[in-house]
């Protein structure tokens, strides 16, 4: 098989990608939570010739290959969608609450495709493809939750690959970018400040101890990190989303919650600053005569990508695809496009298969600005390039072959 007749194979399956992107994207489904997501791609494998295998939660493994002894590949899709209420101008929008704004219903079409391209090539695999659909991507913990369910082992995976779709990236639809060595997707880690006061009158604040002052003093000094206690080249985020406390405009309250999140490209950055938040939050509510309880609830670790699978996965693509739809975070033929990529800012819970096992993580061009793609991701104005479906799926397909077929 040639890198020309798997493109042709993936681009006659265009139409079914499409109606199975749509149809998830309106029933999109959030965390874990995805019944009616689950039972589709449960169904479209088993009707491809697959027995898949529910792991975790929610997710589902499914196996190609496996005829001729060999490495495993992992090829992975998240499912789930996002709690957020669509604003899109599409005709196929979701309409109870949940939107897919990152693409996933993208990611789980374009796996589905490769399903289908893998098993009619199963007799060439020099090995086995481990095909991962995930859940709870968005919160951190479908990775980790399949992989403590054995989506590792029964066999053992030798290396993975995942792909994400960009809107509103100055690159033509189905465009990859290889990422280099190294961490491509910072850790993330959500947190939740608790200040206890005293409440009282809004007239006597003498009487009472406001929570909401301290609360301030601490948002504000927790700043001081990012700009006192780290390096010029010590990437991190420290970001509050949410401040909440009292009902009434006259009242001191007892309690004032905050959140937010962490994003750090390194490990020991990340325990820095979790460490000093601690002691600047309790420090800074005991100078207010408050307490501060700082918790921290679901995140995942940095994305590292394996130095020998960059090197092997960009040259599959261009292979595929050819230089002019392919190339390197670090390719100076990217600045053509009038962008050069650069790390995400965004985490990605993938992170934890790659703490495991050699990993690559590609991106996919899915829409450009000056043909209507202008929205972000997470945006409830987001839209995707369905013409990015066909390379995704040939990518999925193609990289697992080429990569058995190199390491037997």
């Amino acid at each position: 098989m040639t890198p020309k007749q798997l493109l042709e194979e993936a681009a006659q399956l265009k139409e079914s990608m499409v109606f199975n992107r749509r149809y998830l994207h309106v029933h999109a489904e959030t965390g874990f939570d995805l019944k009616d997501t689950y039972a589709f791609v449960k169904k479209a494998l088993i009707d491809m010739g697959y027995e898949p295998l529910k792991c975790g939660k929610a997710g589902l493994v499914a196996l190609a290959g496996g005829k001729k002894s060999g490495k495993v590949f992992l090829i992975r899709a998240d499912m789930d969608a996002l709690p957020i209420q669509e604003a899109a101008e599409v005709d196929f929008a979701s309409a109870n609450g949940s939107m897919h704004a990152c693409g996933h219903d993208m990611h789980t079409a374009m796996l589905l495709g490769a399903a289908k391209l893998l098993k009619a090539h199963e007799d060439e695999l020099e090995g086995t493809v481990k095909l991962m659909f995930q859940p709870a991507e968005e919160i951190f913990e479908g990775s980790r939750d399949m992989i403590q369910a054995g989506l590792l082992k029964n066999p053992d995976v030798d290396g993975a690959l995942m792909i994400h779709v960009m809107a509103g990236m100055p690159f033509e639809a189905g465009t990859v970018i290889v990422s280099a060595p190294g961490v491509s997707a910072p850790a993330a880690d959500y947190f939740e400040i608790r200040v206890q006061g005293r409440g009282c009158h809004g007239s006597m604040p003498y009487a009472g101890v406001d929570p909401l002052n301290a609360a301030a003093h601490i948002l504000i000094a927790l700043q001081e990190i990012h700009a006192r206690e780290l390096a010029m080249d010590d990437r991190a985020v420290l970001t509050f989303g949410t401040m909440n406390a009292g009902t009434a405009a006259n009242v001191i309250p007892d309690v004032a919650v905050m959140g937010g999140s962490i994003r750090t490209f390194d490990e020991e950055i990340r325990a820095l600053i979790k460490e000093r938040m601690v002691q600047i939050a309790d420090g800074i509510a005991r100078s207010f005569r408050a307490e501060a309880n700082v918790s921290f609830g679901s995140g995942c670790p940095t994305l590292v990508n394996d130095k020998d699978l960059c090197i092997c996965a960009e040259r599959y693509v261009k292979e595929l695809l050819g230089g002019h739809k392919a190339f390197s975070v670090s390719d100076r033929n990217a600045m053509s496009a009038g962008q050069k990529p650069s790390k995400s800012a965004g985490s990605e819970d993938f992170a934890y298969v790659s703490q495991e096992v050699p990993s690559i993580m590609l991106a996919l061009a899915a829409g450009q600005p000056e043909k209507g793609y202008g929205y972000p991701q997470h945006h409830p104005m987001v839209r995707f390039d369905e013409d990015a479906l066909v390379n995704g799926s040939a990518v999925y397909a193609y990289t697992a072959m080429r990569w058995l077929e190199e390491h037997k």
